[in-house]
């Protein structure tokens, strides 16, 4: 951290003198530098001398908005090119760019990814998790990116939703106090010589209780992380249907407001009074009103209730489902409490916009400066005035062996043990073989999940970390011979007395997360069965994003791990299987034993207990 950001965070400047600054800037601004302000453009969309130009206020790469080639160096020099363009303005006000950095600096190669946050919600460690938020606040900063869109603090309700990965539990209180717990290591104000972003809870309010629908969202559904208009994406990134794809995500979120209060508010209020300085609006519907234009929860609610001084952010192209008509969608959003609009390809368009919006009073000036004046204050409290390019000295620490660490603690502290009949777990160092079988035993991709590297994620070596192949050979004696297959597909001479079996869901994100049917697919159970056949004990290891429908599989296994979607640092995994620490992780979602079972309203109707309740984990 610099001498000029510690000192500045050392004055502590006063609410009172945040707001004369604030004043001061807004009684020089014109009418076009605000509305530059409240405008977030895409890093495709635009170029840094547009950023003086049009006095943008923020940037953002969505998922998979990299620079080529896709280095931590070179995410410097981009978002450095923005930024020394917005302070050639006439009042050299910087702008804060922004990314989904939601396990993690998740799209820069190199930077650590840590569990996602069903996992972290599975090891139930506050203390563990605002660590984690300080180690991302460091990349974040080494790189000059001063906002992630995290943490999500949604309470989901559907395991078949897309972004259920995203959620901590169905607890409210556990979401509540693990999001709050990110914030604070976010900011990194509380921490000794501690550099800060911005946090963004989100999505605002109750997405997690969203329904399914009968078919696709349709026209909106493939919009968010793609750098290419929406218009352009390729057949291979549509919707499918079949497996019910967008079918969830962005919908309506039917619970009366005792339920929206007490089951999915609480932890927005939490997560406040910790300190977050911003909250993202949700793509979906309540009380027939999308959130983005919902003025009751956005206004009265957040910013009267909760008493919410930050600014509110829309997802990205949020505001054009509100309306068919661009100039409504912008009206009603703004004066419904947006105050930065995530646009995020035709910049020019939105502000012209809501400059006749303003021209013609549909917009008050007032809201105008309202929305300007958060804006400016949350920029100020990151001391981005005083410094507003990162340390480039942190970019040494980005990936290195002290943050990799806290990332091997988050696995293993995550990982919840099922079933361990027989005492199959721990494993003995001196197994004399070993079989391995899944492709997920060596594919670190597929450990990672979605928005890693890319939106959606994908197969193979993406980033810098440790498959759960390397670490077992790494930990084995080197007498065991390992024999890897990733089908299952042995030798015919392959016989051992213990068989691991990695299986693991395809990295998805959003709405292209969405499945009607969770049940392992028959390749799986194949891979199952043939592995089974060649060991006396079978160990399986399941990478997945939510809970898999596996009653009628788990008489095949002696022991059952969910190691969620771990990150790039599969030592952890290695941790426990081998017994250098004990299994702690305990379920945060009930675990259904069937597809009837789904959503969590079936389960509590259901004369049948799951198959594990929330809150179940062996130890050994």
């Amino acid at each position: 951290m610099t001498a000029t950001v510690e000192s500045n965070r050392q004055r502590g400047m006063s609410d009172a003198e945040v707001a004369r600054k604030v004043d001061h800037l807004l009684s020089q601004m014109t009418l076009e530098e605000k509305l530059g302000q409240m405008t977030m453009v895409e890093n495709n969309s635009v170029e840094p001398a547009q950023i003086a130009e049009f006095f943008i206020g923020s940037v953002l790469s969505g998922g998979g908005g990299n620079p080529t080639p896709n280095t931590p160096e070179n995410w410097r020099a981009m978002v450095c090119a923005f930024q020394k363009a917005a302070l050639e303005t006439r009042l050299a006000i910087p702008l804060i760019y922004g990314v989904d950095a939601v396990h993690g600096h998740n799209n820069v190669k190199g930077a650590v990814i840590f569990p996602h946050n069903i996992g972290l919600g599975a090891s139930r460690d506050a203390d563990l998790v605002e660590r984690i938020g300080r180690v991302t606040a460091r990349e974040l900063l080494a790189t000059s990116v001063h906002w992630t869109f995290a943490p999500s603090v949604s309470v989901p309700q559907d395991l078949r939703w897309g972004r259920i990965y995203e959620g901590y539990s169905e607890d409210s209180k556990l979401v509540g106090d693990l999001g709050a717990a990110l914030a604070r290591g976010l900011d990194g104000r509380r921490a000794d010589g501690g550099s800060g972003v911005l946090a963004c809870a989100k999505h605002f309010v109750a997405d997690g209780a969203a329904g399914w629908r009968e078919s696709p969202i349709g026209e909106h559904a493939p919009q968010q992380g793609s750098t290419a208009p929406p218009q352009d994406l390729s057949p291979a990134a549509q919707p499918d249907a079949a497996l019910g794809q967008w079918q969830i995500d962005q919908g309506i979120s039917r619970i009366d407001e005792a339920t929206l209060r007490a089951q999915h508010l609480m932890p927005y209020q939490k997560t406040i009074d910790a300190g977050v300085g911003s909250v993202m609006a949700s793509y979906s519907t309540w009380d027939g009103i999308k959130m983005h234009a919902h003025r009751y929860l956005l206004k009265d609610v957040l910013k009267g209730e909760l008493g919410f001084a930050g600014l509110v952010v829309t997802d990205w192209m949020g505001i054009n489902q509100i309306n068919s008509d661009y100039y409504k969608c912008v009206v009603a959003s703004v004066n419904a409490g947006i105050d930065m609009v995530m646009v995020p390809y035709d910049f020019r368009s939105f502000i012209s916009t809501l400059k006749e919006a303003a021209r013609q009073g549909d917009v008050a000036r007032e809201r105008i400066d309202d929305a300007v004046r958060r804006i400016l204050r949350a920029k100020l409290a990151l001391g981005l005035f005083d410094q507003p390019i990162g340390d480039k000295s942190l970019l040494e620490s980005l990936g290195c062996a002290a943050h990799r660490q806290v990332a091997r603690e988050a696995v293993r502290k995550s990982l919840v043990l099922l079933k361990n009949d027989s005492q199959s777990l721990p494993l003995s160092r001196d197994l004399p073989r070993l079989l391995v079988g899944g492709r997920a035993a060596d594919d670190i991709g597929l450990q990672c999940g979605g928005w890693s590297i890319t939106w959606q994620g994908e197969a193979g070596a993406t980033t810098t970390g440790t498959t759960i192949l390397e670490v077992i050979r790494a930990t084995l004696s080197d007498s065991t011979a390992i024999d890897y297959s990733p089908d299952g597909q042995f030798a015919d001479d392959a016989r051992a007395a213990v068989g691991i079996v990695a299986l693991h869901e395809e990295p998805y994100a959003e709405g292209f997360g969405d499945r009607a049917d969770l049940a392992l697919s028959p390749d799986e159970i194949a891979l199952l069965q043939r592995t089974r056949e060649r060991c006396d004990q079978l160990i399986v290891v399941l990478i997945a994003g939510r809970p898999r429908i596996i009653t009628d599989q788990l008489p095949l296994l002696d022991a059952l791990v969910v190691a969620w979607l771990p990150g790039t640092e599969a030592d952890g995994l290695a941790d426990v299987l081998f017994g250098d620490f004990p299994f702690t992780g305990k379920l945060p979602f009930s675990w259904p034993r069937s597809m009837e079972q789904i959503p969590l309203a079936a389960l509590r109707a259901s004369d049948e207990a799951p198959l594990r309740e929330c809150g179940y984990g062996l130890t050994c």
